[in-house]
């Protein structure tokens, strides 16, 4: 009760500090914490706004915890809306050549702002092969911080109602309007996808267009990305889900040289990543579906999971029980001898021998990683797809 009184105070106050409703509703809705939901979309059309267009209205939660709408941009020269995401190798290609257009134009009277089109709900696991991360709210608040965005960065995930009227159809697509907040634009940043191979061209011409008043001379180019990954999309996930769930899951004994061999990883061409666990063992067994992401990820390229139980080899059927409530199609072992030492000093002399215990190890056997105890899956994820044999490009 208290804290409902101490809330209804701070919302009176910030009523009796505005000049309007409209701002008075804004000032609460933007102090009050957003909890995003995302949530199936029903399908329809979705058109392309047309250049001359009047840009369409929103307001739209970014990560900096505060809620921005068209009126916020009204006094700009120009403003950029382009709508790309955390999770599309096309997008990172092009973050810091948006960074630095946005350094370049920002003091020129130029907005910028990003939205996020893309719904959690309707995005893979297969389509997270160049990224540590998905594309719902809070882990956008990470790629933010990550790159050091200097623009807002909106989430439009729940209902896409702001996508739909704009009409993004991939990541990144660039929407730039006049001063008048008419589309002069719409399309690609540059033509070359590769970082370092070009600078913004398409974008800067149709920016230096618009702040000297003349038309933009080539007002549409296509865009090359990510589909928008619309909230209606839900079956390719379905499918997906259910043909994993159906994959064979085994289980087989390994000993000690066998593991030598897996960690020289000579035949793979592949990181390795392998994780030691129990069934008795609670973190792992709360944490071992994390390890299957992972393989879903990015199983796709020159990547491959591996488990070894830590169990007593008599525990075969109730290791193999949990490995196929977990779905776990990938290689599964058992120490076949109950002797833990033994495990121990056949995987890593260094570890001390509590579990969970994770490997990271590149061909030829080069440690890349290791980490006794629950794993940070952002830290391991990061290493992942940083490494030269991952990317985040194609």
């Amino acid at each position: 009760m208290k804290n409902l009184q101490i809330y209804i105070i701070s919302c009176l106050g910030l009523l009796l500090s505005c000049s309007s409703p409209e701002q008075q509703i804004d000032k609460i809705v933007s102090n009050a914490s957003f909890v995003a939901n995302p949530q199936p979309v029903k399908e329809r059309p979705v058109p392309i706004l047309a250049i001359g267009e009047k840009a369409p209205d929103f307001r739209l939660p970014a990560t900096d915890g505060k809620f921005y709408s068209l009126n916020d941009f009204k006094q700009s020269k120009a403003m950029v809306v382009i709508f790309t995401c955390n999770h599309c190798p096309t997008a990172q290609a092009y973050e810091d050549r948006l960074i630095k257009v946005v350094s370049d134009y920002n003091t020129q009277g130029v907005s910028f702002v990003a939205i996020s089109p893309n719904s959690p709900v309707g995005l893979l696991y297969e389509e997270l092969g160049y990224t540590d991360l998905n594309d719902d709210y809070e882990e956008m608040k990470i790629r933010v911080k990550d790159k050091k965005y200097n623009f807002p960065y909106l989430y439009d995930g729940d209902d896409q109602a702001v996508s739909l009227k704009y009409g993004p159809v991939a990541t990144p697509h660039v929407f730039l309007f006049d001063k008048e907040q008419k589309l002069a634009y719409r399309g690609r940043l540059d033509a070359v996808e590769k970082p370092g191979t070009a600078n913004a061209e398409d974008l800067r011409a149709a920016l230096d267009a618009i702040l000297v008043g003349t038309e933009v001379p080539n007002p549409i180019t296509k865009t090359f990305g990510c589909s928008t990954k619309w909230g209606w999309k839900l079956k390719m996930k379905e499918k997906a889900n259910k043909e994993w769930k159906e994959k064979e899951v085994t289980v087989s004994a390994i000993d000690e040289a066998a593991i030598g061999q897996l960690l020289k990883n000579e035949d793979s061409g592949k990181l390795r990543l392998i994780n030691i666990w129990a069934t008795w063992c609670g973190p792992c067994v709360i944490e071992y579906p994390e390890f299957i992401v992972l393989q879903r990820m990015f199983g796709a390229r020159d990547f491959e999971f591996i488990s070894i139980s830590a169990d007593n080899p008599k525990q075969e059927s109730k290791v193999l029980k949990f490995l196929k409530e977990k779905a776990s199609a990938v290689p599964n072992y058992f120490f076949a001898k109950d002797d833990k030492y033994a495990l121990i000093e056949a995987v890593d002399k260094d570890w001390n021998g509590a579990l969970p215990y994770t490997i990271l190890i590149e061909p030829n056997g080069k440690i890349v990683w290791k980490h006794q105890g629950e794993v940070d899956f952002y830290e391991l994820k990061k290493v992942i797809v940083e490494h030269e044999l991952i990317g985040r490009y194609f």
